[in-house]
C-alpha cells in the first residue's frame, strides 16, 4: 500500500504532462498537405484542342478545401518550361506578404524546381480561388476554387446545405497564352474572348457540360467566382432562384435575385432550392456590358430527372443602371459571426477619421515608342528582375522601384501625355485609414482587387468624384470584399485600415491590361520592424535579381 502510495506523485506528474501535451496539440491548428505538379495538356474547352496548364492533370485545378485559421501547405512542383507562380486571391496572408505568390513579392520557380507555400487562413471564411500569376498563364489554366469554412462553434446564419458547389465562370481564348503574351508585347490588344466556360466546359452538348445533381425539396450552396480574363459575366440559372448569403468572405442580408453580374476577379455564395418538378435545368453564365454575346450552360440535374432541359435562355439584364442598383442592393449582415464569434457589425468603419485620401485613374495610352500601355495616374507598371518585396526587404529598395511616380491626386497628370513606365510602388503608412477612389473615364468597365485586405465599397456611382461625394457614402453596413468594380464613366470609393504589413499588389483585374501596366504595389511597412507585424522572410524563400548574393538582414524580433 504504501509503495503504491509512493509512485501516486510521479504517475500524477506523467498522466498531467500527457495530458498537456494533448491540449497543445489539440490548440494547433490543423495542417492541410497539397503536393501539386504544374504540367503542360492538350484540352479542348470549346472544341479547338489547345495547350492548356494542369494541375496534377487537372483542368480546372483541384478544389483547396479548409477551415477558418487552417494552415495551407502546397507544395508546388514546376513542369513547364518557363517560371511559374501561383496567387491566392482573397486570401489575406495576415503579415505575411511572403506567401502571396505575385510577381512583386517572390521570384519565381524555375522550370524543373519546387516551391512550397505555407499560409494561414487566418481569421477568413468565405469563396476564394487561386490563379497563376506569372506571363498569360491564366489564360492556359491552372486555377481553382478554395474555401474556407467557418469553425463548427462560430454560428452560421442558414442552415447547412445538402451540399456545396464551386462554380468557376470565365471568358476564355482558344489562342495559345504564350502568342497572346507576344501579342501584348509588340503594343498590340488581344481582342475578345472565343467563348465562355462553367468549370472548364462550354455546354455546347451534354458531354461538353458540367453536371450538378440535386435532390427535390433539398438546399444547396454555390460559390460562384469570375475567373476569366476580360469579361464581366452575369449568372442565373433556369426556374431557380437564388438567395446570396456570402461576398467574399462577408456574410450579406439575405436578398434573392433572379440573375447576378459577377465580375472580373469576384466570388459571390447563394443557396438553391430544388423547388421545381425535377428535371434537367440550365444554369448560365453570359458576357456583360460588351457588343458580343457569349454564353457557358452547365446542367442542374435532379435525381431521378427524366425532363431534359429547356431550350430557351432566360434573358441576361441590360445596362449599367441594372448593374448599379444591384450593387447598392448588397448589405453587410450586421448581427452574423464571420470568423470571429462577434458580429460582423461591430467593426464600425463609417466612424473612422480618414487620414489619407487617394485616387486611382485608369487610362490606356501608348509609351514613348508608340506601343499600347495601360497606367494608373500617367504611369504604367513593369516588372524589374528583383521582386519588391525583396529589395525592401534587403534594404535596396531605390534601386528596384520607384515610391513617390504615384501620385495621389492626378488631377495634374495629362491624358494625351505618353505613359510613363516606372516599377511603382505606393507607400503607405502603416495603421492610417485610408480612402481610395477608383475613377475610370473609359467607356468600359473595370474591375480592381486589393491583395492582403479586405474593404468597404462606400460608394458608386456616374461621373466625377469629388469630396461632396462622400455625402453619398453607405457609412453602416458595405460589404467587406477584396474585388470591385467601377462601370464606365464613373467612380467607386473604398475604406480600410492599412493594418496588414506587407507588399500587396493593386492591380486591374483585366488580365490584358494587368500585363500592358495597370498595376501598382502598396508598400504597408510597420516602423516597429517586429514580428508582431510582420514574418520573417522564410527559410526556403527563392532569392533572385541583386539580392541573390546579399547578406541576410538581422530578422524581427
Amino acid at each position: 500500500m504504501v509503495k503504491r502510495m509512493a509512485c501516486l506523485p510521479g504517475a500524477w506528474l506523467m498522466a498531467s504532462l500527457a495530458v498537456l501535451l494533448f491540449t497543445a496539440i489539440q490548440a494547433e491548428n490543423p495542417y492541410r498537405y497539397f503536393t501539386w505538379n504544374i504540367t503542360y495538356g492538350t484540352i479542348s474547352p470549346l472544341g479547338v484542342p489547345q495547350q492548356g496548364i494542369l494541375i496534377n492533370g487537372q483542368f480546372p485545378g483541384p478544389n483547396i478545401n479548409s477551415t477558418t485559421n487552417d494552415n495551407i501547405v502546397v507544395n508546388v512542383f514546376n513542369h513547364l518550361d518557363q517560371p511559374f507562380l501561383l496567387s491566392w486571391s482573397g486570401i489575406q496572408q495576415r503579415r505575411n506578404s511572403w506567401q502571396d505568390g505575385m510577381p512583386g513579392t517572390n521570384c519565381p520557380i524555375p522550370p524543373g524546381q519546387n516551391l512550397t507555400y505555407h499560409f494561414q487562413v487566418k481569421d477568413q471564411i468565405g469563396s476564394y480561388f487561386y490563379f497563376p500569376s506569372t506571363y498569360m498563364h491564366k489564360a492556359a489554366g491552372a486555377f481553382g476554387g478554395l474555401r474556407v469554412n467557418s469553425r463548427l462553434y462560430i454560428p452560421v446564419p442558414f442552415d447547412d446545405p445538402a451540399d456545396d458547389y464551386t462554380v468557376l465562370i470565365g471568358d476564355w481564348y482558344t489562342t495559345n497564352h504564350g502568342v497572346l503574351r507576344r501579342t501584348l508585347e509588340v503594343g498590340k490588344p488581344i481582342g475578345k474572348p472565343d467563348g465562355v466556360l462553367i468549370n472548364g466546359k462550354s455546354g455546347k452538348t451534354e458531354t461538353e457540360s458540367v453536371v450538378f445533381g440535386m435532390e427535390a425539396g433539398k438546399t444547396y450552396r454555390y460559390r460562384i467566382c469570375n475567373v476569366g480574363m476580360k469579361t464581366s459575366l452575369n449568372f442565373r440559372v433556369q426556374g431557380h432562384r437564388m438567395q446570396l448569403v456570402e461576398i467574399e468572405g462577408s456574410h450579406t442580408v439575405q436578398n434573392i435575385y433572379d440573375s447576378l453580374d459577377v465580375h472580373l476577379g469576384q466570388c459571390y455564395s447563394v443557396l438553391i432550392t430544388a423547388d421545381q418538378k425535377p428535371g434537367d435545368y440550365l444554369m448560365i453564365a453570359s458576357t456583360r456590358f460588351t457588343k458580343y454575346m457569349l454564353n457557358a450552360t452547365a446542367l442542374i440535374r435532379y435525381a431521378n430527372s427524366k425532363e431534359p432541359a429547356p431550350q430557351v435562355l432566360p434573358p441576361a439584364p441590360v445596362g449599367v443602371a441594372w448593374s448599379l442598383n444591384q450593387f447598392r442592393s448588397f448589405r453587410w449582415n450586421l448581427t452574423a459571426s464571420a470568423a470571429r464569434p462577434n458580429p460582423q457589425g461591430s467593426y464600425h468603419y463609417g466612424q473612422i477619421n480618414i487620414t489619407r485620401t487617394i485616387k486611382i485613374l485608369n487610362s490606356a495610352g501608348k509609351d514613348a515608342n508608340g506601343k499600347l500601355r495601360y497606367g494608373i495616374n500617367g504611369i504604367s507598371y513593369v516588372r524589374p528582375t528583383t521582386p519588391l518585396k525583396l529589395a525592401q526587404y534587403f534594404g535596396v529598395g531605390e534601386k528596384v522601384y520607384n515610391d513617390t511616380a504615384i501620385v495621389d491626386d492626378p488631377s495634374d497628370v495629362s491624358p494625351s501625355a505618353p505613359l510613363t513606365l516606372r516599377s511603382a510602388v505606393l507607400k503607405g503608412t502603416y495603421r492610417d485609414f485610408v480612402e481610395i477612389v477608383f475613377e475610370n473615364h473609359e467607356r468600359g468597365i473595370q474591375s480592381w482587387h486589393l491583395d492582403g485586405y479586405s474593404f468597404f465599397p462606400v460608394g458608386m456611382e456616374g461621373g466625377r468624384w469629388s469630396p461632396k461625394s462622400r455625402s453619398l457614402y453607405n457609412n453602416l453596413d458595405a460589404v467587406s470584399r477584396h474585388t470591385i468594380q467601377v462601370y464606365p464613366m464613373s467612380w467607386t470609393a473604398i475604406l480600410l485600415t492599412l493594418d496588414n504589413a506587407g507588399m500587396w499588389n493593386l492591380r486591374s483585374e483585366a488580365w490584358d491590361r494587368q500585363y500592358l501596366g495597370q498595376q501598382l504595389y502598396l508598400n504597408v511597412v510597420s516602423p516597429a520592424r517586429s514580428l508582431r507585424d510582420e514574418n520573417n522572410i522564410p527559410e526556403n524563400a527563392r532569392l533572385c535579381g541583386i539580392v541573390k548574393r546579399l547578406p541576410m538582414p538581422a530578422p524581427y524580433t
